[in-house]
């Protein structure tokens, strides 16, 4: 049996342990272990030191930060197979996905690593004894919010970014799924990162943000989360003049054009579905299909979910897990009986499975009208939305009917139709042919309600420096 590790914040270069709420095992809903909550005491101690480590590591050289950073993650690295079976335990992804997970995060980590050593200023060109120089520095220190879904990948590209800018960090990570950034802060604390640089804590969410961001020592904040949550914080961030990173929920569309396989295009389709159990903010959900291949597309789609292996994520032949939370059972039962009773076709799945553990099938609903639920609600779950379309106007229209802007995906042969989607679908990430959003070194964020700024790339590094221009007239 996997082990789970003791959690504990840190703060200040140090492990603490505190009293707190108990980590549910989706799988079997037994307790785990207990997640610390800090109290505002820990909360001004991790500000003291986030603002002693910005001292420190702005004034450390670019390649010695890098050196730390590539260290820390050459640790996770090793420690794969141990911090997947914790994130297994406490999220219910399958092991593979987990570990999966975590050298997409090490990708994340050691790109920013090496393009932080790329932050470049410029020299403006000007009138004789005058010189214009364009700096690029790191913007402070940081407070930013982890969601539970991606324990490990979600606070990595959070972490790498502000410490590969030279930024100091305190991290608040989901109390739900507390492990994967618990081991990714011990990478950095045996990889010898100063103290300060780096502070994690758990608590009540609102306590802890309402609490952090209007301080005078916090200079951006970083959400990813819900739109309703990822407002107020902008609010929030917006009264005491922060600028934010905001990567928020998604519906995402699919388009697939009649000019495709519909058997392997379902076929695909049910791989990025049911990644993480549909529980990603850019999880395939909304598939407009033309007509001529919908029928043949949604009875593949429909075929193949039914064949996936629902269990535990530790057993090797998972390709479902369980849901994360009972939250999500209820949403998914809400959304599915919203659709069967407005006409909606139920071609797999419906229904929780057994009684003990948060499973659920992969859902497929075909013809839902567009005032179901389901088709307006962001599911966060394993949704599929299955509907027909005539033309590609009429998909795009449709994919961009909805105020979310996060990501899309589209399927044809079709060099024309390829530009005309890039052209017209609004959303901050579209892959054409493929269900993978972002790498390491693309930017990834929303536009709408999905959110702004940009993770990933040098465009979300970027994000955590300010810019300063320096006019100098020699005499």
């Amino acid at each position: 049996m996997a082990e789970y590790p003791l959690i504990e914040l840190y703060i200040d270069g140090q492990w603490k342990r505190a009293s707190g709420q108990p980590i549910i095992n989706p799988a079997d809903e037994s307790v785990l272990g207990t997640v610390p909550t800090a109290t505002k005491a820990d909360l001004d101690d991790a500000l003291a030191a986030a603002e002693k480590g910005f001292k420190i590591w702005r004034n450390t050289a670019p390649a010695k930060r890098a050196h730390i950073i590539l260290k820390a993650a050459a640790l996770i690295r090793e420690r794969v197979d141990v911090m997947a079976a914790a994130m297994t335990l406490e999220q219910g992804k399958p092991i593979e996905q987990a570990k999966l997970e975590i050298l997409r995060g090490c990708d994340i980590i050691e790109w920013d690593a090496t393009e932080g050593l790329r932050l470049y200023g410029r020299i403006i060109p000007s009138e004789a004894g005058m010189r214009h120089t364009v700096l690029r520095q790191p913007i402070g220190p940081v407070a930013a919010f982890s969601p539970w879904n991606f324990p490990m990948s979600s606070p990595a590209r959070k972490v790498a970014g502000a410490l590969s800018a030279g930024c100091s960090i305190i991290l608040k990570a989901s109390e739900e799924t507390p492990a994967g950034a618990f081991q990714l802060v011990r990478a950095f604390h045996d990889a010898g990162l100063p103290p300060g640089v780096l502070n994690l804590v758990f608590g009540n969410p609102a306590e802890i943000s309402e609490y952090l961001i209007p301080q005078s020592r916090i200079r951006l904040v970083t959400f990813t989360g819900s739109i309703p949550v990822g407002k107020h914080l902008a609010e929030m961030a917006g009264r005491h003049m922060k600028p934010a990173i905001m990567e928020l929920g998604g519906h995402a569309p699919v388009i697939v054009c009649d000019d495709v396989d519909p058997a392997a295009t379902a076929a695909a389709s049910v791989i990025g579905k049911s990644r993480n159990a549909g529980q990603v903010c850019v999880s395939p959900t909304r598939f407009f299909v033309q007509e001529t291949i919908y029928e043949q597309f949604a009875q593949s789609f429909a075929e193949r979910a039914s064949q996936l292996r629902v269990g535990n994520g530790l057993d090797p032949s998972t390709q479902l897990g369980p849901l994360a939370n009972s939250r999500r059972i209820d949403a998914m039962e809400t959304l599915v009986a919203d659709a069967k009773a407005k006409g909606a076709r139920v071609l797999a799945g419906g229904q929780r499975i057994g009684n003990r553990g948060y499973y659920f099938p992969l859902t497929v609903l075909a013809d839902l009208p567009d005032d179901a639920r389901a088709i307006n609600e962001e599911p966060f779950g394993p949704l599929a939305l299955v509907n027909p379309v005539k033309t590609l106007d009429e998909a795009i229209e449709k994919a961009n009917a909805l105020p979310y802007g996060l990501a899309a995906y589209a399927f044809t042969k079709s060099a024309s139709n390829a530009e005309r989607l890039a052209d017209s679908v609004e959303v901050g990430n579209l892959s054409i042919n493929h269900f993978v959003a972002s790498v390491a070194e693309t930017p990834f964020g929303g536009v709408k309600d999905s959110g702004y700024g940009r993770e990933g790339g040098t465009e979300g590094l970027q994000c955590y420096t300010v810019v300063k221009n320096v006019s100098h007239k020699t005499l």
